[in-house]
């Protein structure tokens, strides 16, 4: 049995298909875990979902800032954007059933390995919190896209502020912190103010910022965090790191990590995908 984390697919199933025959993926005896943004800008969203769901119990998935964007789309919450491509999710006659998978899916995940903690998220964790406060803050966002009320949170859910965590957030405001830190986190200040106009390379932090996983004292630096999201940062491996994204959906590769017996012990599988966008 073996674990693998692939990041961001991006509506690219056809280099999916291709990176579990070539890692030999199989339900009935390995587990997978899609580090989120499954959807958009590539051309097969529905059948990357259908194929995750077909898996069951074997494949767990991440909530990314694109997979959260069709939750908003379908329900009205949001307009789609220009450079979309819900459509075959949107338009599907099974799209009620690939809705409902998709927003009862996680907005983090946990595992011990080796007796060390591997955690799990889309873009990046605040660096106040640790890895339980992860989970718990989380825990809370998936509760309500789960609930009655998961229309009208997606509508609330834009916007860059409030741009730092604090524990006395209530809401709407409570909540978005959380979505923008686990879905679209790139840079943020000593203090985890979060910036979201900066989207190249770790070098590029505008001043005054640094990449969420080189602030001073982040109390999730004893874990390993594994994310994907920042494709210009591309594949990093490091004690307490694993970045996943390598840019599939703009002609790069799609990525995945197998995951030993312990969390040292780690496998870079890729295969090249052809262009779907430019970046930009």
């Amino acid at each position: 049995m073996a674990l693998y984390l692939i990041g961001d697919v991006q509506g690219c199933d056809e280099a999916l298909g291709r990176l579990l025959d070539k890692i030999d993926f199989s339900p009935s005896r390995d587990r997978l875990v899609l580090l989120g943004d499954l959807v958009n800008r590539g051309p097969g969203s529905a059948s990357v979902l259908r194929r995750a769901h077909g898996y069951g119990a074997s494949a767990r998935c991440l909530l990314g800032n694109h997979d959260l964007h069709l939750l908003a789309v379908a329900s009205g919450a949001h307009k789609a954007g220009r450079r979309d491509t819900l459509a075959g999710v949107l338009e599907a006659p099974d799209r009620d059933a690939m809705l409902d998978w998709l927003r009862h899916q996680h907005m983090a995940l946990h595992e011990a390995i080796g007796g060390s903690d591997l955690l799990m998220v889309h873009a990046g964790v605040l660096p106040q919190w640790n890895v339980g406060d992860v989970l718990a803050c989380a825990s809370e966002v998936e509760s309500v896209l789960q609930g009655s009320a998961y229309g009208e949170f997606l509508h609330d859910m834009y916007g860059n502020k409030p741009a730092q965590w604090r524990d006395t957030l209530v809401g709407i405001e409570r909540l978005r912190v959380i979505v923008n830190a686990l879905t679209r986190l790139r840079f943020c200040d000593a203090k985890g103010v979060m910036e979201f106009e900066a989207k190249d390379d770790a070098a590029s932090a505008p001043p005054g910022f640094m990449p969420w996983f080189d602030v001073p004292g982040r109390r999730t630096a004893t874990a390993t965090v594994a994310f994907g999201h920042w494709s210009t940062l591309g594949w990093l491996s490091r004690p307490d790191l694993l970045s996943t994204d390598t840019g599939c959906v703009w002609g790069g590769c799609l990525s995945a990590a197998r995951i030993g017996a312990t969390l040292a012990e780690r496998e870079h599988i890729e295969v090249h995908c052809a262009q779907s966008q430019k970046p930009g």
